[in-house]
């Protein structure tokens, strides 16, 4: 059995867990967006990034999904998260994403987290 590197988890300490840190994020609104995802960041003054998903019924009908995008911007945020630290995030799906559409939004999501950089200087 394989063990993965301890830097590459996502732990408790990584995720927005309560209302108010969601509402923290979302009220500096510093947003950044592209088809797929749109993005809300905040400094966080730790030495770690933080995520909250949020995909909308309205957005995706059925749980799997949900489930899916979530699955798919965790796994991308777990991969970069020493590239993200010292924010909280919060993923929003605009829109559906097919699994023929995984790659391409993969891509936006990570074009996106590249987007992050200049904001450090804010």
């Amino acid at each position: 059995m394989r063990h993965r590197p301890l830097a590459y988890r996502y732990t408790r300490q990584q995720r927005l867990l309560k209302t108010d840190e969601f509402s923290s994020v979302f009220s500096l609104r510093q947003t950044k967006a592209n088809e797929f995802f749109q993005l809300w960041l905040r400094p966080n003054g730790f030495d770690r990034a933080r995520l909250g998903v949020v995909v909308a019924k309205r957005v995706v009908r059925h749980a799997v999904g949900r489930n899916f995008i979530k699955r798919t911007v965790r796994e991308q945020f777990r991969l970069h998260a020493h590239e993200l630290s010292g924010f909280d995030l919060i993923v929003r799906a605009k829109r559906p994403v097919r699994r023929s559409e995984s790659a391409a939004a993969r891509t936006a999501l990570l074009k996106l987290f590249a987007r992050i950089g200049p904001c450090r200087a804010c």
